[in-house]
C-alpha cells in the first residue's frame, strides 16, 4: 500500500503540482483557509474531494462520527487555531450516510475507547428514538440511521456553541456555523436544518 501512495504522489507531481506550481508555491509560505471542516474520519468522505476544494481552502479536523467533544484538548486546539489565527469565516460540521459511528451507537462492544467517544453522540440517538418507532424493515433501518446522523450534526453544533471562543465569535458575527450531510449513494452534500 505504501508503494501505491508514492505512485499517487508521483502522479500528483506530474499533473496537478506542475500545472499549478505558482499556486503551490504560495501555499508553501502559509495558509489562509476560510472554512474549518469538522468531519468524520471515514475514508469515503474526503472534504476536499466532495467539495472540489483546492489545497489550502479548508482547514480540516476529522474524527470518528464528526464529533465535537464537550471537552478535549485536541479539538479545542484546532478550534482555537482556526478562529484566532487562521480567522476562518465558516465552521462546518458534516455527517454522512452509512456512518460506522452512528451504527455503533446501537451496538454492544468490548472496545475500550469507541464507546467512550460515542458517548458524545448518544443524545442524537435518544432524540431520534423519541420521534421514530424501531425500524422493522431494511429501508426503515437505513432511514433511521440517516436521521440519527443528521441529528448528530445538530447535536455537535450545540456542543460547538458551548465553547466560549465560538460563542464570542458567533455573537461578534465573525463566524457562521453550518451543519451539512453527505449522501454516499448520491454524492450529494446538503444542509442539515
Amino acid at each position: 500500500m505504501i508503494d501505491y501512495l508514492f505512485e499517487g504522489n508521483k502522479r500528483f507531481l506530474e499533473t496537478d503540482f506542475i500545472e499549478n506550481r505558482e499556486y503551490y508555491k504560495g501555499l508553501s509560505k502559509g495558509q489562509s483557509p476560510k472554512v474549518l471542516w469538522i468531519g468524520c474520519s471515514d475514508s469515503r468522505v474526503d472534504p476536499e474531494r466532495i467539495t472540489a476544494a483546492r489545497a489550502g481552502e479548508i482547514f480540516v479536523h476529522r474524527n470518528i462520527g464528526n464529533i465535537v467533544p464537550i471537552s478535549g484538548w485536541n479539538f479545542a486546539t484546532v478550534l482555537e487555531y482556526a478562529i484566532k489565527h487562521l480567522k476562518v469565516k465558516d465552521i462546518v460540521i458534516c455527517g454522512h450516510s452509512d456512518c460506522g459511528a452512528i451504527k455503533g451507537l446501537d451496538k454492544e462492544t468490548d472496545d475500550a475507547y469507541v464507546p467512550f467517544w460515542l458517548g458524545n453522540a448518544i443524545e442524537a440517538k435518544e432524540r431520534v428514538d423519541e420521534r421514530l418507532p424501531p425500524a422493522s424493515t431494511p429501508e426503515e433501518k437505513v432511514a433511521r440511521l440517516d436521521e440519527i446522523a443528521k441529528e448528530n450534526v445538530r447535536l455537535q453544533l450545540k456542543h460547538l456553541r458551548n465553547y466560549p471562543l465560538v460563542k464570542k465569535a458567533e455573537r461578534d458575527e465573525k463566524i457562521r456555523l453550518h451543519g451539512l450531510y453527505f449522501d454516499l449513494g448520491s454524492g450529494t452534500l446538503s444542509p442539515v436544518t
